[in-house]
């Protein structure tokens, strides 16, 4: 059967004679000589089982919003969902400026730019160092993942040790990432958390670690929400080792936790999602990586980093990058780690959130969230059959519940919610087996003390 060729109003040069041109242009005999290095094997006989393709605007329009439709949002249902990507208040400031033309399209490119938005990102380090506690932060990457193995790869090439160590609770999505990038020549190695108290197994550590590791990396908290009571005694393992520590935190606990640079980490990391950002079906994300004012560190950054010098004119200053040289938009190939477009907008989103809040308001941020995840799970748990198996530790911003007791499976009761208009937790029995039926359920500040009552009552109607 011949297929008649289809000519796609949203493919530029999908015209037969379109292609036939710019073949000849570079002289090719044919689509697939394009593709000759790509093994016989691998690629796919005959055409894909799609429908038929949708040749109007019109109809596209329609399709598309049949499709959104479909969906139910985390402003449509009272959502407990977090595990990555979180709901929090998103203040109309912030909103305002990142939609300004000048930041909108806050590409990483060149000085051509309006240097406004090297400024705006210049504040935004400077309010994440004083956040952190740290010298240097750089201009957000892609997301707390690419975050994280960054800084994996910095402590190695730092320390010149082909191992690292993850201790305690991280999620499987960010472990398959870190993997994936520390690949070929970075081994890791998984420590998990203690099954009492959720927090990482000191002795366990000490027993795991010898002089092959390059960093010892924790979250705090961790993804399953629990605070470390004791981060510096990770901190000292570490080093005692030879080891860096490398800690994951949440920004938003920073205003009634320690920085982690207080308790002796050497290189810090995570997501700024909850700066200011909404979760856009998933979330806009930005990783960040701080660091002291160490030329042995701030070397290893490949990112980019912007900073403040006098201009030849008299009390002017400029902002622009630090170190180029060292990242490979300067040296192309021969870079250390090859670095692509950053979240740049969402670096000056979470810049304006946080000069917007101001250090009481991260402190009332930080505390409110303690206390409605304290009140949660003391509610929750009180139900029958339901249990919180790290009670004895404290939690910010995510509860650990199991359901084993009432006899139904999280994916059973997260149904039963949300027909009543309730996103329960993220079930966690496929990623935490040992944890059996249990589901992360995620309270911020958005969160009332109503909302939380409404999810006990639903929750209690649904396990009766």
């Amino acid at each position: 059967m011949t297929h008649r060729p289809i000519v796609y109003p949203y493919i530029p040069n999908s015209a037969p004679e379109a292609k036939a041109a710019m073949l000849a242009a570079i002289g090719a005999s044919g689509i697939d000589e394009l593709y000759a290095e790509i093994p016989d094997h691998l690629r796919l006989k005959g055409r894909l089982d799609l429908p038929q393709p949708l040749l109007s605007e019109a109809a596209l329009v329609r399709h598309l919003e049949g499709l959104l439709a479909r969906n139910t949002s985390t402003r449509e249902a009272l959502s407990f969902l977090g595990a990555g990507c979180y709901p929090h208040h998103v203040p109309a400031v912030c909103d305002e400026i990142n939609s300004r033309g000048e930041f909108l399209t806050a590409y990483a490119g060149e000085p051509y730019e309006d240097h406004g938005r090297f400024q705006a990102l210049f504040e935004y380090e400077s309010l994440m160092g004083e956040l952190l506690n740290m010298d240097v932060v750089n201009v957000p990457n892609y997301d707390g993942f690419q975050a994280a193995a960054t800084a994996l790869r910095m402590a190695a090439r730092i320390t010149g040790r082909t191992r690292v160590l993850i201790a305690g609770a991280v999620s499987a999505d960010k472990l398959s990432m870190v993997r994936d990038y520390l690949k070929p020549d970075l081994a890791v190695d998984v420590l998990p958390q203690s099954p009492k108290t959720g927090r990482v197994d000191v002795s366990a550590l000490e027993a795991t670690l010898s002089d092959a590791y390059a960093a010892v990396y924790f979250e705090n908290p961790s993804f399953l929400g629990v605070i470390e009571t004791d981060p510096a005694a990770l901190a000292v393992l570490a080093h005692q080792h030879g080891a860096l520590s490398v800690v994951a935190a949440d920004p938003l606990s920073l205003g009634v936790l320690k920085p982690p640079a207080d308790y002796g980490a050497d290189i810090v990391c995570g997501d700024i999602q909850g700066l200011g950002i909404h979760q856009w079906f998933g979330g806009g994300h930005g990783g960040y990586i701080a660091t002291h004012d160490d030329p042995v560190f701030v070397h290893e950054f490949p990112s980019r980093l912007f900073g403040v010098a006098p201009t030849a004119v008299p009390g002017e200053y400029g902002f622009g990058d630090v170190a180029y040289e060292r990242t490979s938009f300067a040296i192309r190939e021969e870079g250390k780690e090859w670095v692509g477009t950053a979240a740049a907008l969402w670096g000056i989103t979470a810049g304006v959130y946080l000069a917007l809040m101001g250090p009481q308001g991260m402190t009332e941020l930080g505390a409110g969230i303690l206390q409605r995840s304290r009140y949660a799970m003391g509610r929750l748990s009180a139900l029958p059959g339901v249990t919180a198996p790290f009670a004895t530790s404290t939690s910010f911003k995510e509860i650990v519940l199991n359901v084993d007791g009432t006899g139904k499976t999280v994916a059973e009761i997260n149904r039963a919610l949300l027909a009543r208009g309730i996103f329960g937790g993220k079930d966690l029995s496929a990623e935490f087996p040992e944890l059996g039926q249990s589901l992360l359920v995620c309270i911020t500040e958005v969160h009332t003390q109503g909302d939380i009552d409404r999810l006990v009552s639903a929750l209690a109607e649904v396990i009766a």
